[in-house]
Formats: C-alpha cells, structure tokens, sequence
C-alpha cells in the first residue's frame, strides 16, 4: 500500500469503530473543557449502570497534526459493554496550536474529567502515537500549579514518541515549529523524576509494535528503560503481528491482547 492508502485504511478503522460505539453507548459530544473551539471532549457512557465505572480517556495520534475526537471513540465498542466510561480528547493541533498549548490542553482536559465524573472508580490513560507522547506528558505533570492532583490509576502509552529531538529536522515539525527548548521541555524522556513525583502510584504499559519502524521501538525501549530504573510500575509489551496503525485500530476488539490487559487492570475482564 501506498502511504497515502496506509493513513485512509486507518482513518476509515478509526471512523468505523467509532461509529459502533456512538451506536453503543450514550454519547454525549463536544462537552467543553477549556474556551478555545476544541477544547472539547466526546464521552461515551456505558448504557448499564454500576457503582464501579472505571474511565479511560484517550488521547488520539496523527503527530499533533492530524485525526480528532471525531473518529477517537472506537476504544467504546468493547469498554462501555464491561460498564467503561470512554473519554476521546479534542487539543488544537498544528498548526493552529503549538507544542507547549497541546500539552497543556491534554493536562485540563484530565481535570475537567476528573471534577465532571467524581463518582468514578479509577482515572485510566491510554494514547496513540503522539498521543502516547501527550498521554506521558500528562503523567510528567506538576499538578502543585493546579491546585488539584488526579489520581491516575494506569496509563497505556501505545507506540509513542518520549523523545522530540530526532523529530526538529523532520516535515512533521513543519507546522509544530518547534524550537530545541520546546523540544526538550515536552519531551518525556527528560522528565522522568517528575513522572516518579506525580504517578508513582499508576500502572504503566509502554506498548511497541512488532513491526513499528526502528525509531519508534527504540523510543518506547528506552522510555520503559528510564521508567524502570526510576522505580516505577511500569511493563513493556511488545505486541505480534501488529504495526504502528492496528495496534491500536484492534482496540475495538474485546479479545485483542492490549484491551484484555486494559480490562486487566481495571479489574473488568
């Protein structure tokens, strides 16, 4: 396949799984969390009710330039029918919105949820790509400056970027624009003692495919590396027969390895 016919296949998975899930659970679209236009969420709400809801908010890829909430519900199909709450997060992407606005976007939107939904039994994280790098970023946050700590239980960083450096001489920096000293204060290689301050309780999954490219498993090893020698709880799964696309495209899918371990750690399998 072409390039090209690569990133359709993906978009139209994304956009079908989302579309059954819209199907299955009561979803409530383009709640605001923050004033600028996207900053918004789509949930998706379990149709059963149950005194434990835990709730999974996903942070969707496309190397901050691309994709949306629009078509980031798919992981619903299978969660809302174990009583999952799903929220897919809307951020500025480039070139509208920079770096530094993305990380800050992802880290409210995790407030807004967590003030919104008090009830819930457990904030979970789960990010694709670039949003795996969003997802890390918000376990890297200082909450002192919020005035509000959530409690994050689990974190899925699924095929991820932890190290922005190698990107700068890149087309995907075009729209970013990201100078060195952007790069390196979103980069969540560099803050792992703030990771270890703020989520030393959650449970990490650094999650790399079989067939993702050098670089991007050579990230994720090294990332889970640093994580590690931190002291964290933190597993690498490196999962078969998949690429950097369906390894998060098959979340839709109860049976498939990570939804499983997602389920897992949510004591709903």
């Amino acid at each position: 396949m072409s390039a090209d016919a690569v990133i359709k296949a993906h978009v139209d998975a994304l956009k079908s799984g989302t579309e059954k899930a819209r199907a299955l659970a009561q979803t409530l679209v383009d709640v605001p969390y923050g004033e600028a236009d996207e900053e918004t969420l789509d949930v998706y709400v379990p149709n059963s009710s149950s005194p434990d809801v835990p709730l999974v908010v996903y942070i969707h890829g496309g190397y901050w330039q691309f994709l949306s909430k629009e078509e980031s519900g798919f992981m619903a199909v299978p969660l809302a029918q174990k009583g999952v709450v799903v929220v897919a997060v809307g951020y500025s992407i480039a070139p509208k919105g920079n770096m530094d606005l993305m990380v800050s976007q992802v880290r409210r939107s995790v407030l807004a949820v967590i003030q919104q939904y008090s009830h819930i039994s457990g904030l979970y994280l789960c990010g694709h790509s670039a949003g795996a790098h969003l997802a890390a970023m918000v376990l890297a946050t200082d909450w002192s400056e919020y005035g509000i700590s959530p409690q994050i239980k689990g974190a899925f960083l699924v095929s991820g970027i932890y190290d922005l450096l190698p990107i700068l001489s890149t087309y995907v920096n075009e729209p970013l624009k990201m100078t060195k000293e952007v790069a390196i204060r979103n980069s969540p290689s560099q803050l792992v003692p703030q990771v270890r301050a703020s989520s030393s309780a959650c449970e990490i999954v650094v999650a790399v495919a079989q067939n993702d490219s050098p670089e991007f498993r050579k990230q994720s090893e090294d990332y889970f590396k640093s994580l590690e020698a931190a002291g964290l709880k933190v597993t690498f799964e490196d999962v078969p027969d998949t690429d950097h696309f369906n390894i998060i495209e098959q979340l839709v899918d109860e049976n498939y390895h990570l939804t499983q371990l997602l389920l897992k750690m949510m004591g709903k399998s």
